[in-house]
């Protein structure tokens, strides 16, 4: 019998990692079986409040346990960041189209990144490490408003020594220890070291971040065709009946959340 993905399970939190001061990972353990494949996403239910949708933020091939990283910016998240170990969740899905990895064997692969829109990205540079022989390089650039606020810090240093791998952070405010770029993301979007004939760019982050991310990878000689967006801004429902998330005439739930720009690139305000 086909599972029912519109009905929540039930998930334990099984640890709380506080990445920023304002974000926070939670590592949950299903009750049921779950699996997700890479840029696709959850409805996370807090039993009597509400739920809100997010990517997961972990390797798709670990599926004992699923990584929700949540930025505190409403009422259901900042429920979520009260939680504690051992706390119920439920989570519905998945849903949604992820990234299409198989478009992206055999080229260089830019990621670029921005605050909290790293998350989603994790997964996908989990999918790309577990299969590095597909592709020809993972470059990733990531950017956050000042070093407090880069996530998964213990992470990028081992990301970088990664064979075929290149890691370039920068803030928008630096401190006394920093030792980073200081800049918005597209100033290390300058000589990549990326073939521009057989590479791919994928970009999550902020709404204006994307914007101004896409107008930069455009001028340094990406086509359209070869730029993907995480297009995640406006979900609610998940099920493509609110309306909340409609881009021209795509919904992000069910079209989306990743879309090629080419696609998207004749819609009006598609940054709103």
């Amino acid at each position: 019998m086909k599972k029912n993905i519109y009905q929540p399970i039930e998930a334990v939190i099984e640890e709380v990692v506080q990445e920023t001061p304002t974000i926070k990972t939670l590592v949950l353990r299903p009750k049921e079986e779950f699996a997700f494949r890479t840029g696709e996403f959850i409805e996370l239910t807090v039993p009597g409040l509400g739920e809100a949708p997010f990517t997961p933020s972990s390797n798709p091939k670990e599926t004992d346990t699923i990584d929700v990283t949540i930025m505190n910016v409403g009422t259901v998240t900042s429920k979520l960041h009260t939680m504690k170990k051992g706390d119920l969740v439920g989570i519905r899905g998945p849903y949604g189209k992820g990234y299409p990895l198989d478009k992206f064997k055999k080229k260089d692969v830019l990621v670029v990144g921005g605050g909290v829109g790293l998350a989603p990205l994790r997964s996908l540079l989990f999918a790309l490490f577990s299969d590095m022989k597909s592709y020809k390089k993972v470059v990733l650039r990531y950017g956050a408003r000042t070093p407090k606020d880069l996530v998964y810090k213990e992470s990028l240093p081992s990301w970088a020594r990664k064979k075929k791998v290149n890691v370039v952070t920068t803030v928008d405010v630096g401190e006394p220890k920093w030792r980073g770029n200081v800049g918005l993301v597209t100033t290390i979007l300058n000589k990549l070291p990326v073939n521009l004939k057989n590479a791919v760019a994928i970009v999550c982050g902020p709404p204006i971040m994307m914007k101004f991310v896409v107008m930069k990878l455009l001028e340094v000689g990406f086509k359209a065709k070869d730029i993907y967006l995480s297009m995640e801004k406006s979900m609610s429902c998940g099920l493509g009946k609110c309306g909340h998330c409609r881009i021209g005439k795509y919904y992000a739930c069910k079209d989306g959340p990743v879309f090629c720009y080419k696609d998207l690139k004749k819609i009006h305000d598609i940054w709103d």
